[in-house]
């Protein structure tokens, strides 16, 4: 099913144009028609008086196409003309022109005006047909022309997320009923949406279309869905699906159809769907502002909305460009700001987006409406980099690394946070996943480049090496993780390999081994191997590795598995990395 608005001037036949298609009242949610060919088109049919502007938007807001009503009788006439505007700052392309009333005046001259006016449009070129409701004279030809049109109207994406706007509701007793169209996805009985602009979670009764009942429901369709206990619910929401579009109070535009955006007044009203919210604007560029709204509003870049001054009755057309803009504080951010995004497109995608933020999770990205890029640089799993400012990170942390170890010789590494805090990172397990050789994380600090080694006086040659005292049992601990790596020794085994109570603290402090201290496992043995996990150098960065591979978050037992660990090994690996802030801890 496809769905058209109405427009024109009050009194020109957009009511009858409807009734006569349908056979049914144009203020019911079900008014649809069966075309020719068996597509099936619904109405949303809007008044037409002086002060119809706010609900001709709310109606046309979500259909893709519009039947523009001019009388013969009259031609084109104001309120023609103030529908038509609203309809090229909405971005609708698509639709057909009824002159009416072609029994009470010649349609000849209504029909040249019509095409002249709409010739310098977006509805350029569409098809214009002369009827009579009385007559039943030219409505074949109308039913045939919405028929080709209906073929022509895209097909929207069943998977896409849900937003659907309410224009109509009423409640009775616990159950509340509203209408509006299904611009796109798929919503089914039994669906928990979120109602805006409070976000509360509301679920799916009952779901009718085209004056039927149905289980499942796809866009573009005229619906109507019955809820429990949603509580208020007026004209002007939206149902939207949890955890897919940003719900926003603040929002950079580009602004169309209209004066340029200094010129605006600095208080309209920002018609979106069928919401009408106030908002406070201020300029940015020529044709960019910043829009504060009094209510929030779940949306993504790309949306088309209108700007109007009531007072002066003048709009302009939106299109959002960003949905979490940066703040202007600084003197000259806004003229900085207006630069930026006078080289955005209408709609920005993933990589725009991802080259502002620098980082961000795939999950922020989406509820933008953006899919990733293909060059963005994947880090754990969840996140991602724009490559550019990846490698420039990668060349700062090399610089601070530097810097630091010159100015603090005895101290060399800076630890994980304070990179996180220089750099401006979200999360300090991306400080982790930005280092690669030559710099290094060892105990949770960065560190650069090992210094090359001062040449020292030629031992004499009678004089042999002496091995470190832990270096037999180290070698026998290698043998033993050689093909488990996780899986650490007991303390049986630990006194058998001979690492135990000094010889261990000695091979822990060279770095031979890692050692991470367990006390929930302590055997009251007291030689401090009872109470400690034992594994080879690196085994908690190789660990890091394989877990951010898994989904996230994950389990301590998902972990375990992962790594081929007893529980135990896992749970102390965790602690360690979380103490290292490699990891997030969520309870």
């Amino acid at each position: 099913m496809q769905v058209v608005t109405t427009a024109g001037h009050g009194g020109h036949g957009k009511s009858a144009l409807v009734r006569a298609l349908t056979g049914k009242e144009p203020e019911e949610p079900g008014a649809w028609t069966e075309l020719p060919s068996g597509r099936r088109v619904a109405f949303v049919d809007v008044p037409g008086g002086e002060r119809s502007v706010p609900a001709m938007l709310a109606g046309a807001a979500s259909a893709p196409a519009v039947l523009l009503a001019v009388a013969a009788d009259e031609g084109w006439m104001p309120g023609t003309r103030e529908h038509l505007q609203a309809l090229g700052a909405l971005g609708v392309r698509f639709g057909v022109a009824a002159v009416t009333k072609a029994d009470a005046a010649d349609p000849k001259l209504a029909l040249r005006q019509v095409r002249e006016r709409l010739a310098g449009t977006a509805l350029r070129g569409v098809e214009a047909v002369a009827v009579s409701t009385v007559t039943g004279a030219g409505m074949d030809g109308l039913a045939a022309a919405l028929d080709r049109l209906a073929g022509r109207l895209p097909v929207p994406d069943p998977a896409a997320p849900v937003r659907l706007w309410i224009d109509r509701a009423f409640t009775a007793g616990r159950q509340t009923v509203v209408t509006g169209t299904l611009a796109a996805g798929t919503i089914t009985v039994g669906d928990e949406l979120l109602l805006m602009p409070a976000g509360a979670r509301v679920r799916v009764r009952t779901i009718g279309r085209a004056g039927e009942p149905c289980e499942s429901v796809g866009g573009v369709s005229r619906i109507v869905l019955t809820l429990r206990d949603a509580g208020r619910v007026d004209a002007g929401m939206a149902l939207v699906t949890a955890g897919a579009w940003t719900h926003t109070t603040s929002v950079d535009v580009r602004t169309r159809f209209g004066e340029a955006s200094g010129r605006l007044a600095r208080r309209m009203t920002l018609h979106l769907g069928s919401a009408a919210v106030p908002v406070r604007l201020r300029p940015l560029g020529p044709d960019t502002a910043r829009l504060t709204l009094n209510q929030r509003l779940a949306l993504h870049l790309g949306d088309t909305g209108i700007l109007r001054d009531p007072e002066r009755r003048s709009i302009a057309g939106v299109s959002v460009l960003d949905v979490r803009p940066p703040t202007l504080v600084r003197r000259g951010a806004g003229a900085a700001r207006a630069r930026e995004l006078a080289s955005w497109p209408d709609r920005p995608d993933g990589a725009i987006v991802l080259r502002r933020h620098g980082v961000l999770r795939r999950s922020e990205l989406s509820v933008m409406g953006c899919a990733a890029p293909p060059d963005a640089v994947a880090l754990n799993g969840e996140w991602l980099a724009d490559p550019a400012h990846w490698d420039s990170l990668f060349r700062r942390l090399a610089e601070e690394t530097a810097r630091h170890a010159a100015e603090s010789p005895r101290a060399p590494g800076l630890p994980l946070e304070t990179v996180r805090l220089r750099l401006g990172l979200p999360a300090r397990q991306l400080v982790a996943a930005l280092v690669r050789p030559p710099l290094r994380v060892e105990a949770g600090r960065v560190y650069g480049p090992a210094p090359a080694p001062e040449a020292q006086p030629a031992a004499p040659a009678a004089v042999a090496a002496t091995p470190p005292p832990w270096a037999e049992a180290v070698e026998r601990l290698r043998a033993d993780l050689a093909d488990a790596p996780f899986a650490a020794p007991g303390p049986d085994r630990l006194a058998e390999l001979g690492l135990t109570g000094p010889l261990l603290a000695a091979a822990a402090s060279a770095g031979a081994v890692l050692r991470i201290d367990d006390p929930a496992s302590g055997d009251g043995s007291g030689d401090g191997s009872g109470d400690a996990i034992v594994l080879l150098p690196g085994a908690d960065q190789e660990a890091l590795r394989i877990l951010s591979a898994l989904p996230q978050p994950f389990t301590p037992g998902q972990a375990g598995d992962a790594l081929s660990a007893s529980r135990r090994v896992a749970v102390a690996l965790l602690r360690h990395l979380d103490g290292l802030g490699l990891t997030e801890r969520r309870t």
